[in-house]
């Protein structure tokens, strides 16, 4: 490279870090400071690779047999994650965590939702969801479809980000919201596993698990959705394949609009990020209203699609675990999880 070249590069560089410093000290107030700068490792240490992709290979698993909604290889992933939940310590709603979804023409599914309250000392009345569909296709034809990124990916990653949560509270972090995780059946039928559970809400149907006042429309401040977020084979660009797409930013308030390019910055992820659908206006908005958020846009709650895309392998036989990359995918759970966290 020449030495003008390198020069200019440099300095663009150091121009970049010192704005990112200066940002972050601007948007954070003192008291705030604190929660950029502590040991997350409680946290980080909960998920590595093999781990997620030993869940990932069971719900792609035929004992799970491509989890479509009301089949006994969707029970199995259900069952499984009611387990995780249960070990993680999320408080259910009601005596159960599985909630019932009436998805049309006799089949019926469950709908998976547990709480991570923000303190216990001092109750919260606002919400951010959580979410990720489990179900899939199932077999067709005779052949399993095993849906390792659509979206066993989305629905590990959300497990994970519960059970990091759940380490820190352990740990004594308390937070300025609660977290509603939702593992949603029947996205494969007209995101009927989101409608029924936001009819739960709409309804009142749905009580904090502490207190036992109905979590409301309004008191939801934000839907998080993680649908095919495992897979490196569609990059924004070439030859870079630690990425992440985070369509609906623009739905945040302005000022928390930045925070996500901030903790990519500040705890090293170093993920390409885009907010668009590979830079297709018409696409962007096509695909942030395919999946399950789309019910909580429809009814104005601001909300955050993760993904990393379609890839030639959804809904195909060949979407299987070893097509993913699980250190990619762990540096975005723990992107995701960090700019959580600055949102409560």
């Amino acid at each position: 490279m020449p030495k003008q070249i390198k020069s200019r590069k440099n300095s663009h560089l150091s121009a970049f870090f010192a704005a990112a410093a200066c940002l972050l000290a601007t948007c954070l107030p003192s008291a705030g400071q604190s929660s950029w700068m502590t040991n997350d490792n409680a946290a980080h240490n909960i998920i590595w690779e093999d781990k997620l992709y030993r869940q990932i290979e069971f719900l792609a698993d035929s004992l799970c047999g491509g989890r479509a909604t009301g089949t006994a290889g969707g029970n199995e992933a259900a069952f499984w994650i009611i387990r995780t939940f249960r070990k993680a310590g999320l408080l259910s709603f009601g005596d159960s965590y599985a909630k019932h979804v009436f998805a049309g023409n006799g089949i019926v599914g469950h709908n998976i939702v547990g709480m991570i309250p923000g303190s216990r000392k001092s109750p919260c009345s606002s919400y951010i969801v959580v979410g990720a569909h489990y179900d899939h296709l199932g077999r067709l034809e005779g052949k399993l479809y095993p849906g390792a990124d659509s979206n066993a990916s989305g629905t590990v990653a959300m497990t994970s980000i519960a059970e990091m949560f759940s380490a820190m509270k352990l740990i004594g972090r308390s937070y300025g919201k609660n977290l509603i995780f939702v593992a949603f059946d029947a996205n494969g039928m007209n995101l009927a596993g989101a409608e029924a559970f936001w009819r739960m809400i709409e309804s009142g149907e749905l009580k904090d698990p502490l207190s036992g006042e109905p979590v409301t429309p309004e008191k939801i401040s934000l839907m998080v959705n993680l649908d095919q977020i495992g897979s490196t084979l569609s990059p924004i660009r070439p030859g870079r394949e630690d990425y992440l797409i985070m369509l609906g930013n623009e739905s945040l308030p302005s000022e928390e609009r930045g925070i996500i390019t901030l903790c990519n910055l500040f705890y090293g992820a170093d993920l390409e990020l885009s907010h668009s659908y590979y830079g297709s206006r018409d696409f962007t908005r096509i695909f942030y209203n395919l999946s399950d958020q789309r019910v909580f846009i429809s009814h104005g709650i601001p909300s955050v699609l993760f993904t990393s895309g379609i890839t030639m392998k959804n809904n195909k036989p060949s979407d299987t675990p070893e097509t993913l990359d699980m250190s990619v995918l762990r540096k975005r759970i723990i992107l995701i999880w960090h700019w959580l966290e600055k949102m409560m």
